[in-house]
């Protein structure tokens, strides 16, 4: 009885010793996310055709966005991190993937990719991952503005392929990476591939972020492809802070005999302006210039091709979790891509939005 008392004790000493020191102990190296987005849109015109940006294609109607999960694990020097989402926001991310049962599950990936930590400052990743250009971000709760630019919209928005992230210093980081085609998860039409580089500058005793990315390659169709990218962040102070995107993008088609080659291009300029009142309320104005005069993109329809001035005022006011944005959005083109609710053309569009966004 006596060394059973003393074996109970012992034991007893030893779990309350484990579960003082149990708050030292390393966080596990798992992680689950989500979010979920809906929301209401009203086009002053009455016609839903009038949007020309991802993800918001409605007029007087009530959405669903996207739901996603997220779960991030590692071990030692390896990783994972798969990233789902389900509704029409997945599937527009998804566009290159056909609708099909087989391919169901393909088009709700919208990360997946396995990493491998080489060196203390090199990180390689096999797989599938949000591009690194742009200022905007596929998941809704990740961006003050509910609607998305043009830039975001006729840019990339995925990458499938091995990629090293390298930290030079403690505020300078690099990315390069060799990847399919853009937006493609699989190929088989040729081997061609893409070259995506990041350059980041991003001092931690300073409020300035600097991204300068690049992109280029050669599509499934030969077309030859160029896109340099810029992102900067300036925290003014806790009330006020502004974001800029810049990208300027060519095309050139390699299968049409070299005499009548010719060099297309698009770019863009943003301006964020974010003004935090409090921890709960926040005004966010973007101001984009979007042109494609080759009539790449938007003015693939207009001879002579144009441009478009878009101004978004969205305001967000966060309980916990949760995001209610309302928006107001005005989007003049130099052609008359819109059109009134009676087919007449015009070349200004408004949108009144309503979107409610959760996270956790």
């Amino acid at each position: 009885m006596k060394r059973m008392l003393t074996t109970l004790f012992v034991m007893g000493n030893t779990l309350v010793a484990w579960s003082q020191s149990s708050d030292t102990l390393p966080a596990p190296a798992f992680k689950i996310s989500g979010s979920a987005d809906v929301y209401y849109k009203y086009n002053l015109n009455g016609n839903y055709t009038d949007n020309k940006t991802s993800f918001t294609n409605s007029h007087n109607s009530f959405e669903l966005g996207m739901v996603s999960l997220k779960v991030e694990h590692g071990f030692k020097k390896g990783s994972i991190v798969a990233d789902l989402g389900f509704g029409k926001r997945a599937g527009e991310f998804s566009y290159n993937e056909p609708p099909s049962p087989s391919n169901g599950l393909s088009m709700a990936i919208k990360q997946l990719y396995v990493s491998y930590q080489l060196t203390e400052k090199v990180k390689l990743s096999l797989g599938s991952y949000a591009t690194h250009v742009g200022y905007e971000l596929v998941d809704a709760y990740l961006n003050r503005n509910y609607s998305m630019s043009y830039m975001f919209s006729y840019g990339p928005f995925f990458h499938t392929g091995v990629k090293a992230d390298i930290t030079l210093s403690s505020s300078l980081s690099a990315m390069v990476g060799v990847f399919n085609p853009t937006d493609l998860k699989s190929v088989t039409l040729n081997s061609h591939k893409y070259i995506g580089a990041q350059l980041g500058f991003a001092p931690a005793e300073t409020p300035i972020k600097l991204y300068l990315n690049y992109l280029e390659g050669k599509d499934t169709l030969g077309v030859q492809n160029h896109q340099v990218d810029v992102v900067a962040t300036y925290q003014v102070n806790n009330v006020l802070g502004l974001g800029y995107n810049g990208t300027y993008s060519t095309y050139l088609n390699t299968r049409a005999p070299k005499e009548d080659r010719n060099n297309a291009n698009w770019w863009g300029s943003a301006l964020y302006v974010n003004c935090d009142f409090t921890h709960k309320v926040g005004l966010t104005l973007r101001g984009e210039y979007f042109s494609d005069k080759d009539g790449v993109k938007v003015f693939g329809a207009v001879p002579g091709g144009g441009s478009v001035v878009a101004g978004t005022l969205s305001l967000n006011y966060k309980a916990g979790n949760l995001t209610i944005i309302p928006e107001f959005r005005v989007d003049k083109a130099s052609a008359d891509i819109f059109n009134k609710s009676g087919g007449a053309p015009t070349g200004v569009t408004a949108n009144v939005l309503f979107a409610a966004v959760y996270h956790f």
